[in-house]
């Protein structure tokens, strides 16, 4: 079974982050370069067959991110890599007929202790999660899977976690107790300590006639009940109460969370969406992104994702490899 590389961070000699991340994503910067520091993680990318995907594992790897495995048509990869003056020498090609066959795979590789981690690459996400949580896979744990971007907004002073904007569509009570625990634990296992989690909605009181301030509560009390653990929870809590202390002191809002959150949960699926990409597109933020909840980190990047925003997500899957290879030493 192969194992996480470890390296030395005095003597590893990685490419400057700073042509990548400018100072307002400092913070992301500083997440890329510690993983950089603890090694690279063999990744299964899985269909690499876009510039985009293929570009972004190799940049992965020459930050000392990841080591990729490529899982798919070879003679395609190898085309795209020529066209695009994408040096792929020394790297793993594992052929695979059509993107389906390409994740049965990418697991097999996991199973076999090869991969650590799996990476979406240019084929649709449908295709790729489908063969991820099929029982079959084995990648399943007792705990719902969840996504978990992680954004570093320029003048917001801590990386934000915001959840779940990608996979879980209406989640009711249960799902969400998972999808909060699923944050908790990557903000944990990115060694950003304890966080403060604010569970959103559009105002601060119960309101019976939205589900999301009655949800907020009982998460609440189930933290209270240690069911769920590892975070500071509050809500409901609008977003400008959770992120502004001027917000905070203006509506008299009195909470250990409120105007410093560090995980965002957001009440459903498209305000989450909404969410992020507002921060993304218009507060500038730098994003990247991973799916919780399974046996192993997998990265379910955009096929529109820049290298920029997969370098970052590649950072984020290798730290919490390394987290989960630690634990298991325990």
């Amino acid at each position: 079974m192969s194992s996480i590389v470890h390296t030395d961070p005095r003597t590893a000699d990685a490419p400057d982050l700073t042509r990548v991340f400018p100072d307002a994503h400092i913070l992301m910067r500083d997440l890329v370069a510690r993983a950089a520091k603890l090694g690279p993680v063999p990744y299964a990318i899985i269909w690499p067959c876009s510039s985009h995907a293929l570009g972004g594992a190799v940049e992965a790897a020459r930050y000392g991110l990841i080591l990729p495995i490529l899982v798919g048509d070879r003679e395609l990869i190898q085309g795209i890599a020529r066209e695009a003056d994408l040096d792929i020498s020394g790297m793993r090609i594992e052929n695979a007929a059509n993107p389906a066959a390409a994740v049965a795979q990418a697991i097999a590789l996991v199973h076999a202790g090869e991969a650590h981690g799996l990476s979406k690459g240019s084929l649709h996400t449908d295709t790729f999660m489908a063969g991820v949580i099929k029982q079959e896979s084995g990648l399943r744990t007792k705990r719902r899977m969840s996504h978990v971007f992680c954004l570093n907004v320029p003048d917001y002073p801590d990386l934000l976690l915001v959840s779940d904007a990608a996979i879980n569509i209406t989640p009711d009570l249960i799902t969400k107790r998972d999808i909060v625990q699923n944050a908790i634990d990557l903000h944990h296992a990115l060694g950003l300590g304890t966080p403060r989690v604010a569970l959103l909605s559009a105002v601060e009181t119960i309101n019976t006639k939205i589900q999301g301030t009655l949800d907020a509560a009982a998460l609440c009390k189930m933290a209270d009940r240690q069911e769920i653990t590892g975070g500071i929870l509050d809500g409901p809590l609008a977003m400008d109460v959770a992120v502004s202390a001027e917000s905070t002191r203006i509506k008299n809002v009195t909470s250990e969370v409120a105007g410093k959150a560090q995980i965002l949960v957001a009440p459903d699926l498209e305000s989450g969406n909404i969410l992020v990409k507002s921060l993304a597109f218009l507060g500038k933020a730098a994003t990247s992104g991973i799916v919780m909840g399974a046996k192993v980190p997998v990265l379910l990047t955009s096929r529109a994702d820049d290298a920029t925003a997969r370098l970052a997500s590649a950072a984020i899957g290798a730290l919490y490899a390394h987290y989960l290879e630690s634990r298991s030493k325990r």
